[in-house]
């Protein structure tokens, strides 16, 4: 069973010392990732669905990955998850790139569709096709990683007669779906390379990795992608039964949610490392 460390920048780690600190005690710990969510924006006042109160602190996910890569060498780096359609899809190629070179080939590309209006109206974003808007925009930007002479043309993304270097050193990059809706499963199994699911109790989990095997057995995978990594983070302090539970479902990494206001990681990472001992 893989370890992983979420909110490497918000709360306490969106502090520098505090996010350098959490990447390092997670590295010597033996943990594979650290992983970066985001919200560019949030409703104020705090409003269901909104997760976070508009005052939460939460750094921009690739920025924090790259200060974590420059204070570790072996660790992963995972955007847990990027909200795809409210980017644009040339320059987030390059941003991640980017990080990739930097990182020396240590980046996995989490992406959603989002799902606070708000956060889209603000940013001017497309949030009533949002999930074509997705799919389009990683088509466009594995066309700039990958394609000797990046060509693109579609609805939301048109491009040729350019070209983007450095490109990344991974061949390809991990792509990691975050969601449980049906067209995050079908873009799952058509599109990448693992599937994330967050705050989960194992009884929940266990319904939407069934939903995700069925949707595996209709439609057809490309053979290069492999067997999908299935990662969740648990919800609650990981412990040994609970640990026990997912690894029994599949699950291949578990990203552990720090306690709220944690300034000192360890203790969550100790625990979680004697939760996995053996599994």
């Amino acid at each position: 069973m893989k370890l992983g460390l979420f909110s490497i920048n918000m709360g306490a780690q969106s502090r520098p010392e505090g996010l350098a600190a959490a990447a390092r005690t997670a590295e010597a710990a033996g943990f594979d990732s650290v992983w970066a969510g985001e919200h560019v924006v949030l409703p104020d006042p705090q409003v269901p669905p909104s997760p976070m109160a508009p005052q939460d602190p939460a750094l921009d996910p690739l920025l924090a990955l790259t200060w974590a890569a420059a204070a570790t060498s072996t660790i992963r780096l995972a955007t847990g998850i990027v909200i795809l359609p409210q980017r644009n899809p040339v320059v987030l190629a390059k941003q991640i790139a980017s990080i990739d070179v930097l990182s020396g080939g240590r980046f996995t590309f989490g992406v959603g569709v989002g799902y606070l209006e708000p956060e889209f109206r603000a940013i001017g974003a497309n949030y009533e096709e949002r999930g074509a808007v997705t799919d389009e925009y990683l088509d466009a930007m594995t066309r700039l990683w990958y394609d000797e002479h990046p060509e693109h043309h579609g609805r939301f993304a048109d491009f040729a007669g350019i070209d983007a270097h450095p490109r990344p050193v991974q061949r390809p990059i991990p792509i990691v779906v975050g969601g449980h809706s049906g067209s995050a499963y079908r873009r799952t199994v058509t599109r990448a390379h693992g599937w994330y699911g967050f705050a989960l109790k194992p009884e929940t989990a266990a319904e939407y990795l069934a939903a995700l095997r069925a949707m595996a057995e209709r439609i057809e995978r490309p053979a290069g992608l492999g067997e999908i990594e299935i990662t969740v983070s648990p919800r609650g302090r990981l412990s040994r039964e609970t640990a026990g539970a997912f690894a029994d479902l599949g699950v291949h990494r578990l990203v552990i949610l720090p306690q709220p206001g944690t300034d000192d990681m360890r203790p969550d990472i100790d625990a979680a490392t004697a939760a996995v001992d053996g599994l």
